[in-house]
């Protein structure tokens, strides 16, 4: 994991030497100069993240105090839990990606011991952003990215101080934070307070509220996790995500997070304890799925992963991380294959099979649970028309997927990487029984939505040229006589 964490941002920012990027610039590489005179670009993320963090904290504390109130022992106990368990790791995470174990910083310690560790982490950030800019930096890096623009490949170079470098950790940090909150915390509370609410049949205002936060808390999640992997994948290009494909994974990943955690809950309330073993299934599956690759790989432990961890500590750091794998597949695509023999944990290149995989399945199960509810479904919906609610929801969950297929072709920053895109998918699906030349060729699109094209193949490739029509018929004549001749 610290791949990810750490050696994404080594990647982003690296330390080189001048004289040996102006020699490149001098061949063709673009620079762009910024010696850090200006703030930069505000640490919103950041922000947005600390706010979600204390927001969802205290509301969940307050609910906790109307449950113990009202002596509802067991949606308290649940509450705290999923308030608790995902506050820890976050601690953890912050504090293990920021290094602070070996430094001597007491204060932050102690304020990470008290939950507050965002807190502080968000302080630190607003400070170096509000000093930078006053004074011109002496220690600079440069970081090299490919920009694309309008199909073209343009390597381009920047100059950055160490405050947008320190800047730059933090909104790494928080990225990981923002997800660990939405999927750990934000949607098994929310799938909590949703059932409470249906079998008490009423929702108070601190109940509503929480579920509100929940709600924003899970999409930004959702989001950040598919930039992240977009940046992860790309890590050479300057990638811009633009507002119009920010809204299309806004409704992609809302529409299918609330379908399945709505399906969940209105499967609970007809057949409590098998949602138990629904669950457990889905976790245990995506959980020991890239343990089992691992193993049939036959591979090793990497061991970039941290230097001072043991054996045991990197299979627990590496479980912690495919548990919050597990729990993102739970409930939506985690857009990223973990791959344990890879010094970055995941797979780059990742196929549209396994895709289109997973959301039949999900399909599917979504389907077979909503009917089950339908067939057992509590008096508490008879005011319910229950086959438009279950009509609602598959529709629902169609929509997400027609979004996801709609950024995919037209909203993707990388799009024009893509050696293959949706529309060579389907077009190869729907023609390959019909031509036989296929029938003999398949297209291979295994790698479609995340193929980039290799350092020595051009990004718009010649066409071949046309066949010299004269030569082959004259080769075909000299073959027909030689035939003749020994046919004589």
């Amino acid at each position: 994991m610290c791949e990810v964490t750490m050696e994404e941002q080594e990647r982003e920012i690296s330390d080189m030497d001048p004289p040996e990027y102006r020699s490149e610039a001098e061949n063709g590489v673009m620079l762009v100069v910024s010696h850090s005179r200006g703030r930069g670009r505000a640490p919103l993320s950041v922000v947005l993240a600390t706010a979600l963090y204390c927001a969802e904290f205290v509301s969940a504390a307050v609910l906790s105090g109307k449950y113990h109130s009202t002596k509802d022992d067991t949606w308290l106990g649940f509450t705290i839990t999923f308030m608790l368990v995902p506050a820890v790791l976050i601690q953890l995470a912050l504090t293990f990606i920021h290094r602070d174990a070996g430094r001597d910083r007491p204060l932050v310690l102690l304020l990470h011991l008290l939950l507050l560790g965002p807190v502080i982490r968000c302080f630190e950030a607003l400070i170096v952003y509000f000093k930078a800019g006053k004074k011109e930096e002496t220690y600079v890096t440069l970081s090299r990215k490919i920009s694309l623009k309008k199909g073209q490949k343009i390597p381009t170079e920047w100059e950055i101080g160490q405050s947008e470098r320190t800047l730059a950790a933090h909104r790494n940090a928080f990225k990981r934070t923002a997800v660990i909150q939405a999927f750990l915390g934000s949607v098994p509370q929310l799938t909590l307070q949703m059932y409470a609410t249906i079998q008490e049949k009423y929702a108070p205002s601190a109940r509503l509220a929480l579920m509100i936060i929940n709600l924003v808390s899970i999409t930004y999640g959702a989001l950040v996790c598919n930039v992240l992997a977009i940046h992860i994948r790309y890590d050479d290009y300057k990638v811009r995500v633009r507002p119009a494909a920010y809204l299309c994974m806004t409704v992609w990943r809302g529409l299918e997070i609330a379908t399945r955690i709505t399906v969940l809950v209105l499967f609970s309330t007809a057949l409590k304890y098998w949602v138990v073993l629904v669950g457990s299934l889905n976790l245990l599956f995506f959980f020991f799925q890239p343990w089992t690759e691992f193993w049939a790989k036959k591979g090793s432990l990497t061991q970039g992963l941290e230097r001072n961890f043991s054996h045991f500590g990197t299979v627990v750091v590496l479980s912690l991380f495919t548990l919050l794998y597990a729990c993102i597949n739970v409930f939506c695509w985690s857009a990223v294959q973990l791959d344990f023999t890879h010094r970055e944990l995941i797979q780059r290149r990742q196929g549209w099979g396994r895709l289109a995989l997973y959301y039949c399945a999900r399909f599917v199960e979504n389907f077979v649970l909503i009917t089950l509810w339908y067939f057992n479904k509590s008096d508490f919906f008879e005011y319910v028309c229950a086959p438009l609610l279950v009509v609602q929801l598959l529709i629902g969950y169609s929509m997400s997927v027609l979004f996801m297929l709609v950024f995919y072709q037209f909203c993707h920053p990388c799009r024009s990487l893509f050696k293959y895109n949706v529309h060579d998918c389907l077009h190869c699906v729907c023609c390959q029984k019909g031509t036989g030349r296929r029938r003999h060729q398949k297209p291979s699109y295994s790698t479609a939505a995340t193929m980039v094209l290799g350092a020595d193949e051009p990004l718009n490739p010649h066409p071949p040229e046309p066949p010299d029509l004269h030569s082959q018929s004259v080769e075909r004549e000299t073959a027909i006589l030689e035939d003749l001749t020994e046919a004589v």
